[in-house]
């Protein structure tokens, strides 16, 4: 893969969750700082804990001021053109879902660049494409997406697999790219359509006091 394709789906990625991220923020009516911050953390979270792992230091966004413009410039657009949009939780769904397969890759590829294993490099995609997410969820005390019920770490993991396989057959890295990062986003949409979950390994039960 071209490091310049790779820019691209990072910048894209970071559009995603920046974006995704705001229009989060303005659904539960947080003040503009708040929408930043919100942005900010969705888009870095996930980038920020891979490069500390990694011994990437200083993290990526703090070497490119690219990174912090792109946030910025999204969520100050998301909050003056986001209100025209109907239906918000639709939109923040969709950029979620796309930006869960475009940080995905960008991980792995980072953890190919260390070589490591293909177990670790889907580790890393996973941790960048859902981190961001559980610190946006937490801050507005959220029960994180990724501890719940929905396919949503998975549709990484099994994006993962794709990749590599789809790279054994000897296709077009760029082309392979582009087909995983599909695969997560179509998995992401469809768990939510058809209502995919994981097995629960326990029932629901109406709360009661404890047997003593």
């Amino acid at each position: 893969m071209s490091p310049q394709f790779l820019t691209i789906i990072d910048i894209l990625g970071t559009i995603s969750f920046a974006v995704s991220g705001a229009f989060l923020a303005m659904e539960k009516k947080l003040d503009p700082f708040g929408v930043l911050v919100l942005a900010f953390v969705t888009a870095i979270g996930g980038g920020t804990l891979r490069d500390m792992l990694i011994g990437n230091l200083p993290v990526s966004w703090m070497r490119n001021e690219t990174a912090t413009i792109v946030i910025f410039s999204s969520a100050i657009a998301t909050m003056f053109f986001g209100r025209y949009l109907r239906h918000l939780t639709t939109t923040l769904f969709l950029f979620d879902a796309l930006g869960l397969g475009l940080f995905t890759i960008v991980g792995i590829k980072l953890g190919m660049e260390k070589q490591f294993s293909m177990g670790v490099c889907i580790a890393l995609g996973t941790i960048t494409a859902c981190f961001g997410g559980v610190v946006r969820d937490v801050l507005l005390n959220h029960i994180p997406l990724l501890f719940r019920k929905e396919i949503y770490a998975m549709a990484c993991i099994a994006g993962g697999l794709v990749y590599f396989g789809l790279l054994k057959l000897s296709i077009d890295a760029d082309m392979v790219t582009v087909l995983a990062i599909l695969f997560i986003f179509i998995i992401r949409v469809l768990a939510v359509k058809w209502k995919w979950s994981l097995p629960r390994f326990y029932e629901l039960k109406s709360a009661k006091e404890p047997d003593l």
